[in-house]
């Protein structure tokens, strides 16, 4: 277990979040395979060792359709500002004119784009191969924030004090130029 996680834990422990048992390595497996992601290390270690339970809190052997929910926020939301706000990164070539043509674009393009896990409410954190120590991120359509420079940080920021604007370690590709205004 990295100090990362052992940092994120006595967190929890202190905010008073109910923490039901980890999952062991084949729920985790199994929770992978069906749901198509990899969680980082820092996720695995912080599953491995407790799952917090409650309002905001992903229950990961739960109701998939709840999870699914969770996991598509974040496409849905670039998608919503692509046909909505007029969200367009120079990276993905000029827009087409039509809506339904920008909106395919954006959805190859999202492909290509790290997948954010939810940790609790809005906030994510990129799946593997993210290394140990990856920020968080807040995330309201194309409204993103790091939230943490990695989960300990997080953690403390949510229950305890105003986020940590300590410039992350590690960026993520796409996800870290929204949240530094990259597009805006």
């Amino acid at each position: 277990m990295t100090s990362i996680v052992e940092a994120a834990i006595e967190t929890l422990y202190e905010a008073r979040i109910p923490l039901g048992p980890g999952l062991t390595n084949t729920e985790i497996a199994d929770v992978e395979q069906q749901f198509d992601i990899r969680f980082s290390p820092d996720h695995v270690g912080l599953l491995s060792l407790a799952t917090p339970i409650g309002p905001g809190w992903v229950d990961w052997l739960g109701e998939p359709d709840g999870i699914q929910q969770r996991l598509n926020w974040p496409l849905e939301g670039a998608l919503f500002d692509v046909e909505q706000n007029a969200f367009w990164p120079d990276e993905w070539g000029e827009r087409p004119s039509e809506t339904a043509a920008a909106l395919q674009v954006a959805r190859e393009q999202m492909r290509l784009v790290p997948t954010l896990i939810p940790i609790y409410s809005h906030r994510y954190l990129p799946g593997a191969p993210a290394p140990e120590g990856s920020p968080v991120f807040s995330v309201h359509q194309t409204d993103v924030i790091y939230f943490g420079s990695d989960l300990a940080a997080y953690f403390a920021a949510e229950f305890f004090r105003d986020p940590d604007l300590q410039t992350p370690t590690h960026r993520v590709d796409f996800w870290s130029d929204l949240a530094e205004g990259r597009w805006t």
